[in-house]
């Protein structure tokens, strides 16, 4: 297979150096446990593959996007008690992402896309600090799972390890999901506070306490064939905001009233 150019790991300086890129894409997951089924870089792996997809869809409809090489760990103060659930701190994710921006900026490449693919990760704190550092510069954060729901495509719809994710994995990686036997229903232990449950207050969730098996929504309804067309929706989905950032003017983004 020839090198795909919005792929950065895969192109080279003959292919850049005569390309003008308009935005570049940083897919950032996570390693961590994915109930008893899914491997621990799933968070990774399908931030590659939706990644590559939206970059092809956009590039070959004349976006010029660079899709830089995914981020495996994320927060996961939450987990610590797992093992190689890896954390990597909000401040250490804010001072990779000034080494990544800084440098994106100094060769003029002014659009910036974090493809969030791990629940734990908030960027847009981050993002509002390092926007006013690198104020010429248009930074920007899409969270794959809440670009597309999926309601018409699953049946329970959960928030990890759930039936969208064993689906994407089953389509992506089939041979890293074990037999459906041991899969674990993802059933969560509730708060004993009421405004938690109610989603009005919010605290950090003790993986291990709030879950059984590590995940968080049942699998049983997984299919290779939904997650393929969940992949699909989500590439095109994600590939329309590259298209139309990539054209657009970032000193001019607002309507202005007639």
């Amino acid at each position: 297979m020839s090198p795909r150019p919005w792929i950065i790991a895969e192109t080279n300086w003959k292919q850049i150096k005569t390309t003008r890129y308009e935005a570049a894409v940083l897919p950032w997951g996570a390693t961590e446990a994915h109930n008893w089924h899914l491997p621990y870089g799933t968070d990774s792996l399908q931030n590659d593959a939706i990644a590559a997809e939206a970059g092809r869809i956009a590039w070959e409809a004349g976006a010029k996007v660079g899709i830089l090489p995914n981020m495996p760990f994320g927060v996961q103060t939450g987990q610590l008690d797992i093992p190689f659930c890896i954390n990597m701190n909000p401040t250490t994710q804010m001072m990779v992402l000034e080494d990544v921006i800084s440098s994106l900026e100094g060769v003029g490449i002014m659009k910036f896309v974090i493809l969030n693919g791990h629940g734990g990760n908030d960027f847009r704190q981050m993002l509002r600090e390092l926007q006013a550092r690198h104020p010429k510069m248009f930074l920007s954060t899409v969270s794959w799972f809440n670009a597309v729901k999926g309601d018409d495509i699953f049946t329970i719809v959960g928030d990890h390890a759930d039936e969208r994710e064993t689906s994407l994995m089953m389509h992506f990686h089939p041979h890293l999901v074990l037999p459906k036997s041991e899969w674990g229903p993802g059933t969560d232990n509730r708060w004993k506070l009421k405004a938690i449950n109610e989603k009005w207050a919010w605290a950090q969730r003790a993986w291990t306490k709030a879950t059984n098996d590590t995940g968080s929504g049942d699998p049983q309804h997984s299919t290779a064939e939904k997650g393929k067309r969940y992949y699909e929706a989500l590439a095109a989905k994600i590939a329309s905001y590259l298209v139309e950032l990539s054209a657009a003017d970032i000193s001019s983004l607002y309507e202005q009233p007639q």
